[in-house]
């Protein structure tokens, strides 16, 4: 089928046939921030400006867009503005997303729920917002629940099917998500669905097609915030196909719009690191857990402070992450990606494993499945670790990342030809791909290269 060009004019295919998928070659994508983030793909409204652009009618899912300042003066004014209520919860669950308030979240559920008792019945702008809500807090199976509803509610609101492709992404549903995608796109081709288009092209492996996509997606973009969001995944997908320099690039060119924008400085961070900038990067990374102290933030710099023989500044950061999982754990939440992956190289790998275990079980999503799989093979169960790292790469994503953790397994299990591959697939696709695994690889490779 044709890939996507330049010309914003046509709308971009994001549904291939079967057969591409069964066959898509093994060969990173967004990347562990992008995926472990949960790729709830919402591009933001700038809530740091009184006046955004309002969405179409037919839509509605964001009335009255605004800081949430002015939105809950609105609210205040004119309470039983159901309407009001709806867009405050979806403006807080678009700032929590990008401050790590978890207080947000529960502002924004109180704020939809508002708004659902004033108007209980077709109210979709809360519906769309509650699914929202529930794939922010990784609870995909209540964002689908919801997103149903909504685009039951309102079958022309494109924000509903976004919702709806998230909630299929995450729970492994990856033909419909591809199918609410490409209604997303073709009811409204903005910022938004050109985000969702180019993020499908990308977990195929199409890095090509993902990047027209986001460069379409980033014309569109019509605030700094949703144009800060295109140039992070830009910066990411440049990372992820080993190209440093454009990656710094398209970081800085967003921070000049943006400048405390946490995504954008860690994207830059990942840069700095790959171009061998540390203490740049250290201070770009130090700055994003700042304003943010998301769990791939902090593990990328403890982990990049570790790679430098800062043993005790990394500890700083993992003793974070350690809190973080420590609060998890008392309000029953299932564990993220990043989580894992710390508790499977820093900490206990028996307990990574089992909760990789706990969470599959309700995001069977493809970097579960490699957490699950590095966890595994950390604990000693390579053969287990195998089945997961093997769907982890089913989509044909690109992934230095996971061909290094399943190359690790095929090593333990004896396969040093299947290693290899994997290892130069990791390599080849990101030299730079992490401080610790990265040089790690270049070891293992050169060993298996001199074995007769």
């Amino acid at each position: 089928m044709p890939t996507p060009t330049d010309d914003p004019a046509p709308k971009p295919p994001v549904r291939p046939g079967r057969g591409r998928l069964r066959n898509a070659a093994v060969a990173l994508v967004l990347g562990v921030a992008m995926f472990t983030a949960g790729a709830v793909l919402l591009p933001p409204d700038d809530s740091s400006s009184p006046a955004g652009p309002v969405p179409p009618a037919g839509d509605g899912a964001a009335p009255g867009r605004g800081s949430v300042a002015a939105l809950r003066e609105r609210v205040r004014q004119v309470p039983g503005d159901w309407t009001g209520w709806a867009g405050l919860g979806m403006a807080e669950v678009q700032q929590a997303g990008s401050t790590a308030d978890s207080a947000a979240y529960a502002r924004a559920e109180g704020a939809l729920r508002k708004s659902l008792k004033l108007h209980p019945a077709g109210n979709y702008q809360a519906e769309a917002g509650m699914g929202a809500l529930a794939a922010a807090r990784h609870d995909f199976t209540r964002a689908l629940h919801w997103a149903r509803r909504a685009t039951t509610t309102n079958p022309s609101g494109p924000t509903g099917y976004g919702v709806l492709a998230d909630a299929y992404t995450q729970l492994g549903r990856y033909e419909a998500s591809y199918g609410a995608v490409q209604r997303m796109t073709d009811l409204r081709p903005d910022a938004a669905s050109l985000a969702r288009a180019s993020y499908t092209w990308e977990l195929r492996g199409d890095t090509a097609s993902a990047r027209t996509l986001m460069k379409r997606a980033l014309r569109a973009a019509p605030t700094p915030a949703q144009r800060a969001f295109a140039h992070v995944h830009l910066a990411t997908l440049a990372l992820d196909t080993g190209d440093a320099s454009t990656a710094l690039a398209e970081a800085s060119a967003g921070l000049r719009e943006s400048p405390r924008d946490a995504a954008l400085l860690e994207a830059r961070a990942r840069a700095h690191t790959a171009l061998g900038n540390t203490t740049r990067a250290v201070r770009d990374y130090t700055a994003a857990a700042g304003i943010a102290p998301l769990p791939h933030y902090l593990l990328g710099l403890g982990e990049l402070q570790q790679s430098l023989g800062h043993r005790q500044r990394a500890e700083e950061q993992y003793d974070v992450l350690r809190a973080q999982d420590t609060a998890r754990r008392a309000n029953s939440a299932d564990a993220d990606v990043d989580a894992i992956l710390y508790e499977a190289d820093h900490g206990n790998a028996a307990k990574a494993a089992a909760m990789a275990e706990e969470t599959l079980r309700s995001r069977p999503f493809i970097a579960v499945h490699d957490a699950r799989a590095w966890a595994l093979h950390r604990a000693g169960r390579h053969r287990e670790a195998l089945a997961h790292a093997d769907k982890a790469l089913a989509l044909g994503t690109r992934s230095a990342l996971f061909h290094y953790h399943r190359a690790m397994i095929h090593r333990a299990l004896g396969d040093t030809t299947a290693a290899r591959q994997d290892l130069t697939a990791a390599l080849d696709t990101n030299p730079h791909f992490h401080p610790l695994h990265a040089p790690r690889a270049r070891t293992v490779l050169r060993r298996i290269d001199a074995t007769p």
